[in-house]
């Protein structure tokens, strides 16, 4: 096959193969810096996240904790009788903020001048690609870069066919018109916790199974350990420390074997909702004359994100953890800006991990037991959101935060919240491991009050012994 003659008579600078947080924000950016760019993507621009990840399913959990504040509405002083919910407009919403959010990347490509097409792209050969299948099927591109940010999907369970009715990934969730009565999730991490509130909120009969000692298993295992109280209040079964399997699906429900220390359990739900990790989505994106280094599937890249292959480079999801929008986001960024000579490309060091179930969690730099096991001299101190003016007001003051500082110091090494807002409140932490800033220079930031980051200031304070509420 003639590539050169079938090739678009335009070389490309840049060619970015996916359309997620790492892709758009990559191909923008190239924009930006006056490159000539595209971007293909298979399905819609922003991706799994903004189409069936992160941005619905805010929108879902925003709806499920308007439900609550309704049903409990006498703690404001309120009398709302009655109240009750259309399933299928809760859906219907979420998928509108879907469509807003991609139409608005649509908008930033032609800003920027990034040509945007759909569907299934091959790496042909370096400097070639291919669209394979979809609208733009047929068609070949020069270019004098490729950026690899094709992200990745949902595991699933071998030998368990997902069909969207009984047995459901995060995606076929988001698209479901009618709420089960019961459901067990697999998985305590961000998107199992996530659900396991939405669906709890509403009323559905909810199980996580967890096969790691505490869910969410990255975070801090006091923050871990909180969020299991406040769940096992709201209603939540959670069952730690356990694997599943034999399952059984049948017309109206699936049947399955819950495995602790050896002692076998069997359970029933309506649903099954699957969310153990994910996996690299790289199958078809290489011809078999791309040879790139992989690791467990993912693509490997040096310090300025370029492959063992000249002139492609990768970044995102596709080259491993942690599998977070906005670091896929700073990594393309950072890629596109290394690669036409902008400024060094820098790796990811620090970053927030978020979790908008209810109440949030939060949290940046190292846990507790990572810096013990660090050898770490350390101070911790916390501030709860029970001694918060501003959170008692708003009858929100579950939870707390907690600073792990350098006990000489007072350098930051890591921060953890759990409670309302968290996740807006994780980013002062961020800005402080960045600027290296100790936990006196927090505490002698005026914060407002009264207000939620008051918490933040105090907690710092409270290594000092010097918090003025606590």
């Amino acid at each position: 096959m003639n590539f050169a003659r079938m090739a678009e008579s335009t070389e490309y600078d840049l060619i970015v193969v996916g359309g997620g947080p790492a892709g758009y924000a990559g191909a923008i950016r190239a924009g930006q810096l006056g490159k000539k760019v595209a971007c293909i993507e298979l399905e819609r621009a922003g991706g799994t996240c903004l189409n069936w990840g992160c941005i619905p399913t805010k929108a879902l959990l925003k709806s499920a904790e308007l439900y609550q504040k309704f049903k409990h509405s006498e703690v404001f002083g309120f009398t709302v009788k009655e109240v009750s919910f259309d399933f299928a407009k809760v859906m219907d919403r979420s998928r509108m903020v879907a469509n807003q959010m991609a139409k608005g990347i649509e908008f930033l490509f032609k800003k920027n001048g990034v040509e945007y097409y759909l569907g299934r792209a091959q790496v042909t050969v370096p400097g070639m690609i291919e669209v394979l299948e979809g609208p733009s099927k047929g068609k070949f591109f020069k270019t004098k870069n490729i950026l690899i940010a094709t992200g990745c999907r949902m595991r699933r369970i071998p030998d368990l066919p997902v069909d969207g009715v009984r047995v459901m990934t995060s995606r076929e969730a988001l698209a479901a018109r009618t709420l089960p009565k019961s459901v067990v999730i697999v998985g305590g991490g961000a998107i199992g916790v996530e659900f396991a509130y939405f669906y709890n909120a509403l009323g559905v009969d909810v199980t996580v199974v967890e096969m790691q000692k505490q869910i969410l298993p990255t975070e801090d295992e006091e923050v871990a350990r909180t969020l299991h109280r406040s769940f096992e209040k709201q209603g939540i079964k959670i069952h730690t420390g356990t694997t599943c399997g034999n399952f059984s699906v049948g017309k109206e429900s699936v049947k399955l074997e819950l495995t602790h220390e050896g002692k076998a359990e069997k359970i029933e739900a309506e649903s099954v909702l699957i969310a153990i990790g994910v996996v690299p989505n790289l199958e078809g994106v290489l011809s078999s004359k791309v040879k790139l280094d992989l690791d467990r599937g993912f693509v490997k890249v040096g310090d300025n994100y370029l492959t063992n292959v000249k002139g492609i480079y990768a970044a995102g999801d596709i080259i491993g953890p942690p599998w977070l929008a906005h670091v896929a986001t700073f990594e393309a960024v950072n890629a596109v800006n290394g690669m036409f000579g902008h400024s060094p490309s820098r790796r990811v060091t620090s970053f927030p991990g978020c979790t908008y179930c209810h109440p949030e969690v939060a949290s940046t730099g190292l846990t507790e037991k990572a810096a013990r096991a660090k050898g770490l001299d350390l101070k911790v101190s916390k501030f709860p959101f029970s001694a918060s003016g501003k959170a008692v007001a708003s009858a929100s003051s579950e939870g707390f935060v907690k600073v792990i500082s350098d006990a000489k110091t007072g350098e930051i090494y890591g921060a953890h919240i759990i409670g309302d807002n968290a996740t807006e409140l994780i980013a002062e932490f961020g800005l402080a491991i960045e600027l290296e800033a100790t936990v006196e220079e927090l505490h002698q930031t005026i914060h407002a009050h009264p207000t939620l980051s008051e918490a933040v200031m105090e907690a710092a304070a409270a290594s000092m012994g010097e918090a003025i509420h606590i």
